[in-house]
């Protein structure tokens, strides 16, 4: 409750229980002191507020346990000591918690409701196999979705240890969503081996490949190695430039330019990036940095991440400075150092301070001759899975900007690269 609102609070996937006491003192200090977002706050989450006069630590510590949609404090601190236990595989403090209260293997670990589950299924995105062990001899019965959470986590010694315990059935439904969306390579493979099929009887797509496209992981080398998986188990994917983007194959990018010598120069429509055939969504559901809808595919390698494609475009005379198509209202017209600035994989640079806080894609361009003065005019929703921590309702305008401005201006900064922004400063970009 730091911003003191009427709005319910999540538990990340690791609290902190020092961090909820200095929050519960904080929230206290607020109430004394008269703010009215916190006086509201505390009114609205405590079943009976007192004054703000005379509200203790308890009644702050109580409030804030309910806005995490905990029924008490003593639920939150346990929460938060389980998990805690959980993550350090301390057996013998998971075992005294659950003593305490037995309830707690059947509720969410994290209070709220997550996918993370129960602590027996929270254990296995962990690979904590003798927690889990532990938590079903004490009658946990989550086992097929912490097989789900295994295989998604690449944790597959616990995955084939779950599946054991439930006695090698077959394969639940969508047991290739969770690896799909993780990327997990691992996973896949295992889901494959237990008899996941990637296409039905009638030779239809069962393979969740849209999540694959869609996802907002980045990691090129285990998204190849999963749609070759896919093949391999009989999916046929279409035979297109981008697809063989998608599939990290030069030498087939190589046989279409062979086909097309204005190859480089194409823009392609968003459906031709996120197929509908193959289960793809709309633009907001197709996680992305800049909007590729309309861009070549230089513009999608930065997205991608794919590095060594976007060398081989640009070795092979890919227009560094081609631009998206301009739709009809006028967004559009963006070149592929846009791109570098706002993007997915400076998500998953900026998140925790995960780095490295490197300029490749931008500096790749650059020294390739692109022109940081070029400007554009772009429109932006995020996905809704960024909610609640960013406006995921709204459609951002930015017009007449550069790749510097489109940095400066985006709403979510946790989408731009600062280490590219320097960079084509120092290459002479303006605002």
């Amino acid at each position: 409750m730091s911003i003191y609102s009427k709005e319910h609070l999540y538990l990340p996937v690791r609290p902190d229980l020092k961090q909820l006491k200095t929050q519960a003192k904080d929230l206290l200090k607020a109430i004394r002191n008269g703010e009215p977002s916190a006086i509201d706050a505390f009114r609205h989450f405590h079943p009976d507020p007192p004054s703000p006069v005379h509200a203790k630590l308890a009644d702050a510590q109580l409030a804030l346990a309910r806005a995490y949609h905990a029924p008490s404090w003593m639920r939150l601190v346990q929460a938060c000591d389980l998990v805690d236990a959980i993550w350090r595989d301390d057996i013998k403090a998971v075992e005294r918690i659950v003593s305490q209260n037995p309830k707690l293997i059947y509720e969410s670990a994290l209070v709220r409701d997550s996918n993370w589950g129960p602590p027996l299924s929270y254990a296995a995105n962990l690979g904590r196999d003798e927690i889990i062990k532990l938590f079903h001899k004490l009658g946990a019965m989550d086992l097929k979705h912490a097989l789900g959470r295994a295989m998604l986590q690449s944790k597959i010694e616990t995955a084939a240890m779950l599946y054991k315990m439930l006695g090698n059935p077959e394969p639940p439904d969508g047991a290739l969503g969770g690896p799909a969306y993780t990327l997990s390579k691992d996973g896949t493979a295992f889901a494959l081996e237990i008899g996941c099929p990637v296409i039905d009887k009638n030779g239809e797509r069962l393979a969740p490949v849209d999540v694959v496209l869609e996802t907002d992981s980045r990691k090129p080398e285990a998204k190849h190695a999963i749609l070759e998986m896919y093949v391999q188990h009989g999916l046929v994917l279409p035979d297109t430039p981008v697809m063989a983007l998608h599939r990290g194959r030069i030498d087939l990018l190589a046989v279409h330019l062979k086909r097309d010598s204005r190859l480089f120069d194409r823009t392609f429509t968003h459906e031709e990036i996120y197929p509908p055939e193959l289960g793809c969504h709309d633009e907001v559901l197709a996680t992305q940095g800049t909007p590729l809808k309309g861009s070549t595919l230089l513009h999608m390698c930065v997205d991608y991440d794919e590095f060594e494609i976007a060398q081989w475009l640009i070795e092979n005379g890919a227009d560094v400075n081609a631009r998206a198509q301009v739709e009809s209202d006028g967004f559009g017209g963006h070149t592929p150092l846009f791109n570098t600035v706002v993007s997915q994989p400076n998500f998953w640079m900026n998140y925790n301070d995960r780095g490295p806080f490197e300029a490749t894609f931008a500096k790749l361009l650059l020294d390739n001759g692109a022109d940081p003065s070029i400007r554009a005019s772009l429109r932006k929703q995020l996905h809704p899975g960024y909610a609640p921590k960013y406006d995921t309702e709204k459609i951002y305008v930015y017009r007449d900007v550069t790749a510097l401005g489109w940095g400066e201006e985006f709403h979510a900064k946790i989408f731009v690269s600062k280490p590219a922004m320097e960079l084509i400063a120092e290459h002479g970009g303006k605002i």
